[in-house]
């Protein structure tokens, strides 16, 4: 790349090194660059804007939509992020036709009580809908009586693509180097004290590293001792060519999630092609990094299908394509924002997004720039750490599914 390699020469040392490029690395890139011009190295394994990893795509949804507080109270800092990359790029990133939970009377509409009082509790307006409500505002949906909706004005998409890749432009803007196709092999500390990150590039060190490395994380914080217990599974989403375009633009139509007893269904409208999108959150298979494969689950579009055939048959089209990424989750489903002071490495700082963080991607990249820089954020990362019971019990059950219930009243996403 031209700001890589040549553009450094000789030069080894930056006083913040972030690895992984993808949605949360890129926005920690971007951030730090503002903070410490010409002293932030990007290192990513892949090209810039691969398909192997959690950030991908050219959509993602945004919401302020959240039944848990420790996300709610983020969730307006995330547009507030997002709209201060908007301004300085000239891009728009972000697109609010709206949004809707959708769940079923006698079912799952306790997972839509908690998001209603989640959402009374920090002062997010909202709509509560009949299915007949919902049929008149969106007549599109073919609803049961037995559906209920909750509409919030404010949610919608991000183009996860040009956010990545606006992110690093911009960072470059300001000096920071971005080097791709640069795998990291092990990080130690050097007798001067500083961290060394060996890479297949050559060894750079730096006075902070943040790894935002998705599912390879563990991969790069085993030279220093750390292990985040995570599950790496193989999602999917699936693009359909409605011969009903128009009625499922952005500007008309809004993101949705279904709630089932089993899992979640969620759908966005139109936007970077002509088709309709649709997939399950964590509905795949447990897999690693490196055995993954890019195959599509039939089984897993067909229960898109089903249910698009059922409440919104117009959204379906002949199948455009589906493709996979990856969803790197913790045992409780929430993030990490920690450094690695037990281990002995406090200048190491780390952050997980668990499978559901592209939205807060921007802000996640600021408040790790403000842990890198002054080693505090203003935000309340606190039921973020890495020392909390879902981390460091071994005995903790996995539930990535916020319909089934917790083995611990502190993890109910």
């Amino acid at each position: 790349m031209a700001d890589g390699l040549e553009a450094i020469g000789n030069r080894r040392h930056f006083e913040y090194i972030v690895v992984g490029c993808g949605g949360v690395g890129s926005g920690a890139v971007y951030w730090l660059s503002k903070r410490a011009p010409g002293e932030v190295l990007g290192l990513e394994q892949f090209e810039i804007g691969h398909d192997r990893g959690g950030s991908q795509d050219v959509s993602r949804i945004i919401r302020l939509t959240y039944h848990d507080d420790r996300y709610t109270r983020l969730t307006p800092a995330t547009f507030e992020c997002w709209s201060q990359v908007e301004r300085e790029s000239g891009q728009q990133l972000v697109f609010t036709p709206g949004g809707i939970q959708l769940s079923v009377r006698g079912s799952t509409d306790v997972i839509m009580d908690n998001y209603v009082s989640a959402m009374r509790r920090n002062n997010i307006p909202f709509e509560r809908w009949t299915s007949a409500q919902l049929r008149a505002r969106y007549p599109q949906f073919t609803t049961g009586p037995e559906v209920e909706a909750l509409f919030q004005k404010d949610a919608g998409l991000v183009d996860a693509a040009l956010g990545n890749s606006t992110h690093l432009q911009l960072a470059r803007g300001n000096g920071a180097v971005v080097i791709d196709r640069c795998p990291v092999l092990r990080v130690l500390r050097n007798a001067d004290g500083k961290v060394a990150v060996t890479t297949t590039k050559g060894t750079f060190t730096c006075r902070k590293l943040v790894v935002t490395a998705g599912a390879w994380l563990n991969d790069v914080l085993g030279s220093i001792g750390v292990h985040v217990p995570v599950t790496v599974t193989q999602e999917q989403v699936t693009y359909f060519a409605s011969p009903h375009i128009k009625e499922f633009t952005k500007d008309k139509f809004p993101i949705w999630i279904f709630h089932t007893p089993k899992y979640d269904i969620y759908a966005l409208p139109v936007h970077g092609n002509s088709g309709t999108k649709i997939g399950i959150d964590a509905g795949g298979p447990p897999v690693t990094a490196n055995t993954r494969t890019f195959t599509a689950d039939p089984a897993r579009v067909k229960v898109c299908t089903d249910l698009l055939q059922k409440i919104l048959p117009k959204f379906l089209g002949p199948e455009m394509f589906t493709k996979t990424c990856l969803y790197t989750m913790t045992p409780d489903r929430h993030f990490v924002i920690d450094n690695c002071a037990r281990q002995g490495f406090s200048d190491v700082i780390v952050c997980c997004g668990a499978g559901h963080a592209y939205k807060f991607a921007s802000l996640l990249g600021k408040i790790l720039s403000e842990l890198a820089v002054e080693g505090r954020t203003q935000y309340n990362i606190s039921e973020f750490s890495m020392d909390r019971p879902a981390l460091t019990d071994p005995n903790f059950q996995p539930v990535f599914y916020m319909g089934k219930k917790h083995s611990s009243a502190d993890s109910k996403l």
